[in-house]
């Protein structure tokens, strides 16, 4: 029902926002011009750059989601600065009269256009170039070591803005880094992963080297949601076992009588274990990573006594309004970056990639890597 809801206003937004930006392309001075006197052509006129920017949508970005999100932007934004530039002609004074015997530029139209192919140019870049995002946490624990490098991944969603060529690419940046282990928190693969591009992933997995090896726990994808992948959960689990990876669901390793890694299932699993049973059985005098696909459960992990928790989902919030809207219903404990409760270190990482779009605006995508010294 809640998905049915989200598409429903997507379709509404979607059609309203075509309407509306229908109207502001016929204030342009040029599609008045060549309209004359007609109102069916200055219609018509108007429409060709709608039906131009759907057609490029579709088989440039070949995502109906991704045209609805640029479109209903476009349509918001176009609207606010109509709202500024009627404010400000009132505040002058000067209400706008029209003259249709002249030629005159829409210069709102002209302006928003311009922020909009800035903004979604910015967005496509920051989401499909990915950085490095450094963190230095110390432990008040004994480690055992002087030094404990993590290297951690999430939201890959294989084959939204890389296939599984380009992650391999990108776990060689992270091999650059030399981790004492790389932890994968969540929707490693999304329901439109294609099977060749998870086995590549997979194969590119066998292949990193680390000390304490690679680890990985399911996000709300990974094991699908409407069973039209070409390949089933339990093929992607066979292929990340095939590949040396640790699979952790409600379950703990104790590394080399070092420090625990605990791997939860994922929150929309109704039945999984709560992180305090878990913890309670552990030595608290050793070091504790907790892996939690969403960050939605600081408190129990706080009072459970868990030392890092690590986190992705949120996707540090994808997009300026949505960041917003997240922010203000509280949709998770945190967006996005490091912070403290008690004596646990949270960190929720934007992610490798994106789920479904293929922008990011107010935040970029990454692989974090965390150097943890007691």
């Amino acid at each position: 029902m809640g998905w049915m809801i989200v598409f429903a206003g997507m379709a509404i937004g979607a059609i309203a926002g075509l309407i509306y930006l229908w109207t502001r392309f016929q204030k342009f001075g040029i599609v008045k011009k060549l309209a004359g006197d007609s109102k069916l052509r200055l219609r018509l006129l108007a429409a060709i750059p709608l039906l131009g920017f759907v057609i490029v949508s579709l088989f440039g970005m070949q995502s109906l989601v991704n045209a609805v999100i640029v479109m209903v932007h476009m349509a918001v934004y176009w609207f606010a600065a109509e709202l500024i530039a009627k404010l400000i002609r009132r505040i002058r004074k000067k209400e706008k009269q029209p003259d249709t015997k002249r030629f005159q530029p829409y210069l709102v139209g002209i302006l928003v256009l311009c922020i909009e192919a800035a903004y979604f140019t910015t967005g496509w870049i920051l989401a499909h170039h990915v950085w490095e995002k450094d963190y230095q946490v110390t432990a008040e624990k004994d480690l055992g070591m002087e030094r404990l490098r993590i290297a951690q991944i999430a939201d890959a969603h294989i084959g939204v803005t890389f296939d599984g060529e380009g992650f391999a690419k990108h776990l060689e940046e992270i091999q650059a880094c030399e981790p004492d282990l790389l932890v994968i928190t969540g929707d490693f693969v999304d329901d439109d992963t294609d099977k060749e591009d998870m086995f590549r992933s997979c194969l590119a997995l066998a292949g990193f080297r680390s000390k304490y090896g690679v680890f990985f726990v399911y996000g709300n994808h990974d094991k699908g949601y409407f069973d039209y992948r070409n390949f089933t959960s339990a093929e992607l689990e066979t292929a990340l076992r095939a590949a040396g990876v640790t699979i952790l669901q409600d379950e703990v390793q104790l590394i080399d009588n070092k420090f625990y890694i605990v791997g939860r299932q994922d929150k929309s699993v109704k039945d999984r274990v709560p992180i305090g049973k878990i913890l309670s059985v552990l030595d608290p005098s050793k070091y504790t990573i907790v892996l939690d696909h969403q960050p939605n459960d600081y408190e129990a992990e706080a009072a459970a006594g868990a030392d890092l928790v690590l986190s992705g989902h949120s996707h540090g919030g994808q997009m300026i309004i949505m960041k917003i809207i997240g922010a203000l219903t509280g949709s998770n404990d945190q967006t996005y970056g490091m912070e403290t409760r008690d004596k646990t270190t949270f960190i929720v990482t934007s992610g490798l990639s994106d789920w479904a779009l293929k922008f990011k605006t107010g935040t970029n995508s990454e692989f974090v890597i965390i150097d943890v010294t007691s």
